[in-house]
């Protein structure tokens, strides 16, 4: 790829140049058969993937050339989002549950030379033959660690199994702390480790403490402080998250709630009022921990604390990124352990009564349906 060709790629992006992690990433998936990438939420690890995928692409091939596996229909728009975005000559296609499997079929009758998808919707396919994995020289698993937790173990296996010809194996995590299965068959990758970066400078940890085991008011009078900036509230289940949405609505805060037992229409309808900023206080699981495309948040709260560092790592990384600043908050009962990967020195934030709500949103997202298309304006 010359410099003129990516200053236009980048600049279709909004990008002024590659960060050192994408700098690298781009030469070593050229170079390498087989590359591991490690790096934080945020970082722009899709870009470093995609600018190389395109490189490796061929004009005169027309079907399936580059596969990538995701964890879920968010991850998978948004790669197609950022692939659209760079503006380039090949198709793209994306496949996951609830999504129309008839949509699917007629979009890939004409092959596109990037296929994203989730595990379970892309052995469907491989079942239907679909498309033909002849051509399919790329393999791209982004989060792979969360599709594996996610008990996807043995619809990767029979992907990874029905791809003959691949040639290179392209594996990303924001994780550092990541077991590689066997059926992946990586061999010796190149390694590209950036989560040392994890840890911001210009990242805070406070700890609030709840007089009251219901720790909703607290809540309350924590977003109060906030001077009507948006924060991203964390919880472990998804009835605590609608309760908490709930309960914040009645007292006057407008809030909405994310997680993955909500129809997939009305989860995308929810992020695009957090993304767009006509909804400023979103309760969410650790669904919205990674994998989204939502925008930088200056407050992160923990209402509930995950039972694993790395998901604490993960929600905290919707904060302080790239060079920004931000403020992680741990809300918990005055009588409750914290969890042993909490720092004992953590700085206790004593919050005054709320003296006023926040502010409303300035403007309201309109939802029109007409018929089979629909339309999120």
């Amino acid at each position: 790829m010359n410099a003129e060709n990516r200053a236009i790629l980048l600049s279709n992006l909004g990008i002024d140049s590659l960060n050192e992690m994408q700098i690298a990433t781009q030469d070593t998936i050229i170079n390498e058969h087989n590359v591991l990438l490690l790096s934080p939420t945020g970082s722009g690890k899709t870009v470093a993937f995609l600018l190389p995928v395109l490189q490796l692409l061929k004009e005169d091939i027309k079907t399936v050339q580059c596969l990538i596996i995701v964890p879920s229909r968010e991850l998978a728009l948004q790669i197609e989002q950022v692939w659209k975005k760079m503006g380039t000559k090949y198709k793209v296609n994306i496949c996951y549950g609830g999504h129309s499997i008839e949509t699917e079929l007629k979009n890939l009758s004409n092959p596109p030379a990037l296929l994203i998808g989730t595990p379970g919707r892309l052995t469907d396919h491989l079942k239907r033959k679909s498309f033909d994995t002849d051509s399919i020289q790329l393999l791209v698993l982004d989060e792979f660690d969360k599709s594996l937790q996610l008990g996807f173990q043995d619809e990767m296996n029979t992907i990874i199994s029905q791809l003959p010809f691949l040639q290179k194996k392209i594996l990303v995590s924001a994780t550092s702390d990541v077991e590689i299965p066997d059926f992946i068959q990586l061999g010796t990758p190149a390694i590209l480790d950036y989560t040392h970066e994890e840890k911001s400078k210009d990242l805070s940890l406070k700890l609030v403490f709840s007089p009251e085991k219901d720790k909703i008011e607290s809540l309350f009078q924590l977003i109060g402080s906030f001077h009507s900036e948006p924060a991203l509230i964390f919880s472990n289940h998804r009835g605590v998250a609608e309760r908490i949405s709930d309960l914040l609505n009645k007292k006057g805060i407008q809030t909405g709630y994310y997680h993955g037992g909500m129809d997939q229409d009305d989860r995308e309808r929810i992020l695009i009022q957090f993304r767009n900023g006509s909804l400023n206080y979103l309760v969410t699981t650790d669904l919205a921990a990674r994998g989204l495309d939502i925008p930088e948040m200056k407050h992160v709260i923990h209402y509930n604390l995950p039972s694993k560092e790395s998901e604490f790592t993960h929600r905290n990384g919707r904060t302080a990124r790239m060079d920004a600043s931000g403020t992680v908050y741990i809300l918990m009962y005055k009588d409750d352990k914290t969890p042993e990967y909490i720092p004992d020195d953590l700085e206790i934030l004593k919050i005054e009564k709320c003296k006023s709500l926040p502010k409303p949103p300035d403007y309201q997202t309109i939802y029109i349906s007409g018929g089979k298309k629909k339309q999120t304006e």
